[in-house]
C-alpha cells in the first residue's frame, strides 16, 4: 500500500496515467463524526502541475507524497480551486522551494488576493483558456460559487478525461478507496445534509452543465474517493438534487 508517512497514513496513489493523487486522513470529530479527508493532484509532465496545496500544516506531509514521484523543486505550476486554507493554504511554502512554479487560477482569484500570497507572477487562466503541461494539457473551466467562492474554478485534463472538480461531490469519512466505480452522489448528499456548503446561485445548473460538457470519465475530488465513469450523468444528477 502506497503509505508515504505512516504517522498521519498520508498516501499517493496513481489514478490515471500521470495523474497522481495524494490524501490525507482527517480522524472522527465532534464536527465531523466519520472524519474526513484532505487531497491534492498531481499531474507529471515536462511542465508538472500540483492542483490544491492542503492547508500549511500539510505540507511536509504533501511534499514527502510528492517527492516519491518526482522532485519538488521541478514543480512548474501549483493550481487550486479558490482561496481557501485547503485550496492553497500552503502556496507560499510550494513557491520557496520551486524556484519555477507559478500559481495558476481563476483571473477572479488572482485579482482578489493571489498578488498577496504569491512572490512571482500568477498564471491566471480564463474561461475555457488552456495550459501545457507538456504532452498534455489542462482547460481551465470558471465556476462562480459552483458550490462556493466567487472566484471558483476547475481544470479538466484533456487526454486522460479528468476532472479536477475540488469540493463537488465532498464525502464525509477518512477511509477511501483512491478511485471508485461506484456512484458517489449518494455519499456527497449525505455531507451536504450534514453541512451545506453549496451557494445555491442562479447559474449553478448551467455550470454543471458545462462541466458535464467535457465529459469526464475520471471525477478527482478534494474529499473522498475520486470516480471512475460517467463524470457527466454524476453531474447532472448534482444539478437534479439541487434543485437546479
Amino acid at each position: 500500500m502506497p503509505i508515504t508517512n505512516s504517522e498521519s497514513k498520508t498516501r499517493i496513489d496513481e489514478i490515471a496515467d500521470g495523474i497522481y493523487r495524494i490524501s490525507t486522513p482527517v480522524p472522527p470529530s465532534p464536527d465531523l463524526p466519520p472524519g474526513f479527508s484532505f487531497n491534492q493532484f498531481l499531474i507529471v509532465d515536462d511542465r508538472p502541475l500540483l492542483f490544491h496545496t492542503g492547508m500549511r500544516a500539510l505540507f511536509p506531509l504533501v511534499r514527502e507524497a510528492v517527492a516519491t514521484v518526482i522532485a519538488p523543486e521541478r514543480l512548474s505550476f501549483v493550481g487550486f480551486s479558490h482561496h481557501e486554507a485547503d485550496e492553497n493554504g500552503s502556496l507560499a511554502d510550494w513557491l520557496a522551494i520551486a524556484p519555477n512554479a507559478r500559481p495558476v487560477c481563476s483571473r477572479v482569484a488572482a485579482m482578489v488576493g493571489s498578488a498577496g500570497v504569491a512572490d512571482r507572477p500568477v498564471q491566471a487562466l480564463a474561461d475555457g483558456e488552456s495550459l501545457a503541461l507538456g504532452r498534455r494539457s489542462v482547460l481551465w473551466f470558471d465556476a462562480p460559487h459552483v458550490p462556493h467562492g466567487w472566484d471558483c474554478g476547475f481544470i479538466g485534463e484533456s487526454t486522460t478525461k479528468t476532472l479536477f472538480c475540488g469540493d463537488l461531490f465532498t464525502q464525509a469519512g477518512a477511509d477511501h478507496p483512491p478511485v471508485t466505480e461506484s456512484e458517489i452522489l449518494g455519499p456527497s448528499e449525505g455531507m451536504r445534509g450534514m453541512m451545506d456548503y453549496f451557494a445555491h446561485g442562479p447559474n449553478t445548473r448551467p455550470t454543471l452543465e458545462r462541466l458535464a460538457a467535457f465529459e469526464p470519465r475520471l471525477l478527482a475530488c478534494m474529499h473522498g474517493t475520486s470516480f471512475r465513469g460517467d463524470g457527466a450523468a454524476h453531474l447532472r444528477g448534482l444539478a437534479a438534487a439541487l434543485g437546479g
